[in-house]
């Protein structure tokens, strides 16, 4: 199981993974209220190397991108579901719209997001690939959305 971790805490815990010769995965969101799709796209996730650190929007990250009814859940309850998965080995947030500095800091060798991204929109593509690393994106499960959730449970309970 992972954990949430400090930006310099993960730092340090990069330094040796580099040092083991660990290939390191990271991918980012919001996991809001998690479900199939989000399980299921780390799992993949975790499968291009040895390591899987996720960032997570903080709370005030997730209001400016998403709106201000989100996050619906809040961010220490969905750091602490993430990192208890299986595949997620850390979690680390960020408060920044995007999670670019993170990527800056940490290099990973392999980049991913959502096939709904293009691989040349993805936001830190250029660090990772300048360093060597490999950027990937992948499918997802159609229909398994937050969005979707929120709109069934609204259309049910109003």
């Amino acid at each position: 199981m992972g954990r949430v971790i400090t930006l310099p805490a993960l730092e340090s815990s990069r330094r040796e993974f580099r040092d083991r010769h660990q290939r390191v995965v990271f991918t980012n969101g919001v996991f809001d209220i998690l479900h199939r799709g989000h399980v299921e796209y780390l799992s993949k996730a975790k499968e291009l190397g040895d390591i899987l650190i996720v960032g997570m929007n903080n709370d005030s990250s997730v209001r400016r991108i998403k709106g201000e009814k989100r996050p619906v859940v809040p961010e220490q309850d969905r750091a602490y579901v993430l990192a208890n998965l299986c595949p997620v080995d850390f979690v680390c947030l960020f408060e920044q719209d995007t999670p670019y500095e993170l990527i800056r800091a940490l290099l990973p060798d392999v980049l991913v997001k959502g096939a709904d991204w293009s691989i040349e929109k993805i936001i830190g593509k250029d660090i990772v690939e300048a360093a060597g690393g490999t950027v990937t994106a992948i499918d997802f499960i159609p229909d398994r959305s937050t969005t979707n959730i929120i709109e069934r449970i609204l259309e049910r309970y109003s």
